[in-house]
């Protein structure tokens, strides 16, 4: 048997599990150059997801977009005194015209006359039909063939054309108290919640024509921003002194930013947003406040049993430092066992220590 027979023929196992290469499997000569590697497939990630497989990607939330043409802008409107000067002045000019025109009878009137009549006819009626009153707290919105033409917010008597179409809107500064809304909290307790929310048109064109109801839409987003604040926190820490619903101004400012951002696209700027009440449904209710009670207890049992096991620890150390008794290890347990369960029963608990 040869050299070369007796040595035991080396095996070689790839990484890569795309095959293997029947002629580089056994070799007998191992100074031969390894070939080069392959690049070791990587685990398939979010951006490259492998084929078959479900990816979640979890996306922050935006605001719906708001239509950057929509914009409320000034709306053609001219002082009320200018219209009604102006229709004035068209009746004086017509009455003149007929003053001149009195030694003739009506149909002997020359056509320019009857045209300089109807003019004057015309300018009167477009002045006067376009006064209207301007009110403080609402403002007119403005369309023509259906197409935004601007927003009026002067007060008192003001003209606007009278063949455009005027809609009135409340920008005055509004609340809105919420009936009972039904969330559940981090813990999935079902909750019923009452939120105020103080706010106002800001933008007259996108609230009236950027939504169907700028008001119905104010309270589904605030059921809607009440849900998500509200399930990111526990209505109670029974474990700890974890955040919960209780800190009603963080809740406040959470509730009241998500609602302004959702809330701004369709012209409604949001000033606060407050729940008012948070309570558990009626189903859980009893459940959770033996729940509350019983945690209450235990703090409190803990806190008097802390305050016994001080005052046990003081007397003892007075006693034995100042050389008023001696005491030995098993004297000494029954007297520190002895003064815990007159302390603890002075201060409330029960009479023996070990029923906690």
């Amino acid at each position: 048997m040869t050299e070369t027979q007796k040595r035991p023929l080396p095996v070689r196992i790839r990484r890569s599990t795309d095959g293997i290469p029947m002629n580089d499997l056994f070799r007998s000569d191992p100074a031969r150059p390894a070939r080069p590697a392959q690049p070791a497939r990587t685990a398939p990630t979010s951006a490259t997801p492998a084929a078959g497989t479900a990816t979640a990607v979890t996306l922050p939330r935006r605001p719906p977009p708001a239509e950057p043409d929509l914009t409320e802008r000034p709306g053609p409107a001219v002082p009320g005194w200018v219209a009604v000067l102006t229709g004035l002045t068209a009746l004086g000019g017509a009455a003149a015209a007929l003053w001149r025109a009195r030694p003739l009878r009506t149909a002997e009137l020359p056509p320019w006359q009857w045209a300089a009549l109807a003019g004057c006819a015309v300018v009167a009626v477009v002045a006067f039909g376009g006064l209207t009153r301007g009110r403080t707290g609402s403002a007119w919105v403005l369309s023509l063939f259906g197409r935004y033409r601007g927003s009026v917010r002067r007060t008192g008597l003001v003209w606007i054309s009278p063949f455009v179409l005027r809609r009135r809107i409340d920008v005055r500064l509004r609340h809105w108290r919420s009936e009972p809304i039904a969330v559940v909290d981090a813990e999935g307790s079902a909750l019923r919640v009452v939120v105020l929310v103080v706010w106002s048109v800001r933008d007259t064109a996108r609230a009236l024509l950027a939504v169907d109801d700028h008001l119905g839409y104010l309270r589904e987003q605030v059921e809607a921003a009440t849900a998500r604040v509200l399930s990111q926190l526990p209505a109670d820490a029974f474990r700890g002194d974890a955040p919960t619903l209780r800190d009603a101004e963080a809740v406040g400012d959470a509730l009241t930013r998500m609602l302004a951002a959702e809330c701004r696209p369709v012209g409604v700027a949001v000033f606060s947003a407050q729940p008012t009440r948070i309570e558990y449904a009626p189903e859980v209710a009893a459940a959770m406040r033996r729940r509350q009670i019983a945690v209450l207890d235990a703090k409190h049992r803990d806190s008097v049993l802390t305050g016994v096991i001080d005052a046990v620890d003081d007397t003892v150390t007075r006693l034995t430092t100042r050389g008023l008794v001696e005491l030995d290890d098993f004297e000494r347990q029954a007297l520190v066992k002895d003064l815990t369960v007159a302390f603890y029963t002075r201060s409330g608990g029960p009479a023996d220590p070990n029923q906690e």
